[in-house]
């Protein structure tokens, strides 16, 4: 098996782009770009998939976006920064993570 079904990974994409927005605001090509390198290629989010995202989780009030110019090609790009709700929101998916790992690990056989 060399990619991760996007059924398996559905439900923590939002912890994925989170994560990646700890220590900066970006944008949705570089966080794109991010996580197909971060899984070593074996995870590529598709765009509609992180627009939805990005539409779910601003309305949730986990992130917000903001507008800058692009300094190389001067066209006007959405940035988006974590925000205190979106950084506890993180928190507890990283719980639920370790959790749902130790529930599915016994079932596993290796």
């Amino acid at each position: 098996m060399n990619s991760i079904s996007s059924d398996v990974i559905r439900g923590y994409n939002d912890t994925m782009i989170l994560c990646l927005l700890l220590d900066k605001p970006s944008y949705g090509y570089e966080i794109s770009k991010q996580i197909k390198q971060l899984s070593n290629e074996k995870y590529v989010i598709k765009e509609t998939t992180l627009y939805s995202a990005f539409t779910r989780m601003e309305k949730n009030g986990y992130i917000q976006s903001f507008s800058d110019e692009d300094n190389v090609a001067g066209k006007r790009r959405t940035y988006y920064r974590i925000t205190p709700l979106g950084l506890q929101y993180y928190r507890d998916k990283c719980e639920e993570w370790q959790l749902t790992k130790e529930v599915v690990e016994n079932f596993i056989r290796g």
